[in-house]
């Protein structure tokens, strides 16, 4: 299976396991003129509005899947959420970024606050 598929299979998922779990989904697949985020949703314990970056592989052959959020890619999904904020009028919104790894089309570990 290529790398576009696995990623599709991993969001559809990553929805379904996190409505399971209580998040109510903003949006799905986010972008603006900076770049994307893969779900934004609201924690409806904590209330806070997260912004959740899905990796997916089918083997843990090359590491974790969490290792490929790189620092890059961490201010990039930043930039992306500081706008989405903004645009949004959410100034005053508790924000935090996880990260959900899928291995194998299975939920293999969900990382909230990773960084």
């Amino acid at each position: 299976m290529n790398n576009h598929v696995v990623g599709i299979l991993g969001e559809k998922l990553a929805v379904k396991y996190l409505k399971k779990n209580g998040y109510k989904i903003l949006e799905n697949n986010y972008k603006n003129k900076i770049g994307e985020i893969d779900i934004i949703c609201l924690d409806k314990i904590s209330k806070e509005t997260v912004f959740i970056e899905v990796k997916s592989r089918e083997t843990l052959a090359y590491g974790l899947p969490s290792e490929a959020v790189d620092f890059k890619k961490q201010k990039k999904i930043r930039d992306v959420a500081s706008l989405y904020l903004l645009i949004n009028k959410k100034y005053d919104d508790k924000v935090r970024f996880d990260v959900l790894e899928i291995v194998d089309k299975k939920i293999y570990n969900h990382i909230k606050y990773a960084f």
